[in-house]
């Protein structure tokens, strides 16, 4: 696909995350919207041995959604990439529909790994990552972690070991919208300068200025491996993107449109 084919896949991803969020009645919708555009270059462009005929291939790149409330993303893309049909929207967050609140891989195909609890998922694809080492797989692993998510302890553990064991195959993708749930980070828990954090817990960093650019995000995905380093890619992006009325605001982080607001939302994403 090249770059506008994938930009109107980014725009469907998002018109399903309204959709979804507003049958449910609740959802994270901010934090969905500002990670679309990265997961759409990781399913459609990036990713190799991804087949929703084969999604257990051993030598597929793995994807790990740490940031888990980001669901709604991950389930517009996986339906986008051909692993199930639109009408399970209808059934997000019900008790025994595939699309939980937070990915579940026992029940929703195309799901690499149960998240949620956060900075627990940056700690599993760290074990992916050290695990295909070790048995020679060729696959690359990606997660996507949070800025409010990295307040957590275990993703400074976590990347403290993705550098002791040299994990160049595992790309951390740090979701910097400025945002969680109580409130903008510096009001919550300042990262301070968060990419000499990373740095000096021995990531490779690339940095993206704009992160709901699909060529400048492409571009991070492609830059070529540090030999011997986990690589960070520290996406600058826009909570609640491409919604005018949730750009930038706390209050859409965990809340669901109504129904004149998803009217509102599916036209501004039309054209």
């Amino acid at each position: 696909m090249d770059v506008r084919e994938l930009e109107a896949v980014a725009k469907q991803v998002r018109r399903d995350i309204i959709v979804m969020t507003n049958k449910a009645g609740a959802g994270h919708p901010g934090g969905s919207l500002s990670s679309t555009d990265v997961m759409v270059a990781l399913y459609f462009d990036v990713m190799k041995g991804i087949d929703p005929k084969d999604d257990k291939n051993p030598n597929r790149d793995r994807f790990v959604l740490s940031k888990g409330h980001a669901a709604p993303a991950l389930y517009g893309t996986l339906c986008e990439r051909g692993y199930f049909g639109r009408e399970e929207f209808d059934h997000f967050r019900q008790l025994h529909g595939i699309l939980q609140g937070h990915p579940d891989t026992k029940k929703c195909p195309g799901v690499d790994a149960s998240t949620g609890s956060l900075g627990q998922g940056i700690s599993i694809a760290v074990g992916m990552a050290l695990g295909a080492k070790h048995t020679g797989n060729p696959c690359h692993v990606y997660t996507i972690i949070g800025d409010g998510e990295s307040d957590e302890g275990l993703v400074w553990e976590a990347s403290m070991a993705a550098a002791h064991y040299k994990l160049d195959n595992l790309t951390v993708i740090l979701d910097y919208n400025g945002m969680q749930i109580d409130g903008t980070n510096e009001q919550v828990m300042s990262l301070g300068n968060v990419r000499a954090k990373f740095e000096a817990f021995g990531y490779d960093i690339v940095e993206v200025a704009d992160g709901n650019d699909m060529q400048q995000v492409l571009d991070a995905l492609h830059t070529p491996a540090c030999p011997g380093k986990p690589r960070l890619i520290l996406l600058h992006t826009l909570k609640g993107k491409g919604v005018s009325y949730m750009e930038g605001q706390v209050g859409w982080h965990g809340k669901a449109p109504n129904a004149e607001l998803t009217a509102q939302a599916l036209k501004e994403l039309e054209g």
